[in-house]
This record gives structure tokens, C-alpha cells and sequence, in this order.
């Protein structure tokens, strides 16, 4: 239990004045709490590559104070960053553009191999495995190691 400032009194922890002097106490404030503290390095490698929505996941995980030095999970969440723009690229670009031949379904292939890669990643991140994809790991490392 807490003490008075001015007078020595015993004081509660909320207790802003003392009931004894009428002393202002001085105000800790409160611990900052880390939303980020009971999840594992390995949990936020994984969350990194959930399809469609891990994006959210990786920009949280490199906006966070917790794993701004891990370099493995920062490369984990950059190249889930990396997968989604190919996904986007498959859905948006090659789709459309090559939607128009008949029985040539190339965005169809090209989004079904994201998807498998994404697969094949929560596989490797969960064996805390930092695999390199051609090309989009590359640019993972290099993003890791512009930090």
C-alpha cells in the first residue's frame, strides 16, 4: 500500500488526495499493456498467410513493437504482403485479361497456385521454417533487410 507524499500517511492506490493532509499524490500512470504479449512468433508467422485476409495480419505484425527486431517473422509477414499482391494481380489482371479465350482459364491457374503457395507457407511457418519463394521471397528479404 502506498504512502502520502507530504505526510507519510498510508494512502489507497486510487487515492488521488491524501485523507489525513488533503496532499495531491502523484499519479502513476498505468503500464502500458502489449496486445501483442501472449502471441507467439510463430502464431504471427502463420496469421501472415491466411488467404485473402493475412494481409491484415502481416501490416499489424510489421506495425507492431513486439516483433520489430524478429526478423523471421517480419520476413513472414512481408511475403504474405508480397502472395496477396500476386493474388490480386491473378484476380484483377490476368483474369480479365485473359477471361475473353475460350478454354485458356491461365487467371484461374495462376490464382490457383497462390492459393496452394499460401497452403504450402502455413505449412512451412508452422514449422517455423522461413522458406523463400522465388521471386516474392526475395523481395521479403530485401524488405526484411532494409529494416
Amino acid at each position: 500500500m502506498p504512502y502520502c507524499s507530504h505526510c507519510g500517511n498510508q494512502v489507497g492506490e486510487t487515492n488521488v488526495y491524501c485523507a489525513r493532509c488533503g496532499a495531491r499524490q502523484p499519479v502513476t500512470p498505468a503500464a502500458a499493456r502489449d496486445p501483442f504479449a501472449g502471441l507467439s512468433p510463430r502464431t504471427a508467422s502463420i496469421l501472415c498467410y491466411i488467404p485473402l485476409v493475412g494481409w491484415i495480419a502481416s501490416i499489424v505484425v510489421l506495425a507492431a513493437d513486439r516483433f520489430r527486431d524478429d526478423r523471421i517473422v517480419r520476413f513472414h509477414a512481408f511475403q504474405g504482403l508480397y502472395l496477396f499482391v500476386a493474388w490480386l494481380i491473378a484476380d484483377q489482371v490476368l483474369g480479365p485479361m485473359f477471361g475473353f479465350i475460350p478454354h485458356m482459364h491461365l487467371g484461374e491457374l495462376f490464382r490457383a497456385v497462390v492459393l496452394g503457395l499460401w497452403i504450402f507457407m502455413i505449412v512451412k511457418a508452422s514449422h517455423e521454417e522461413a522458406y523463400s519463394l522465388p521471386i516474392i521471397g526475395e523481395l521479403a528479404a530485401r524488405s526484411v533487410a532494409e529494416h
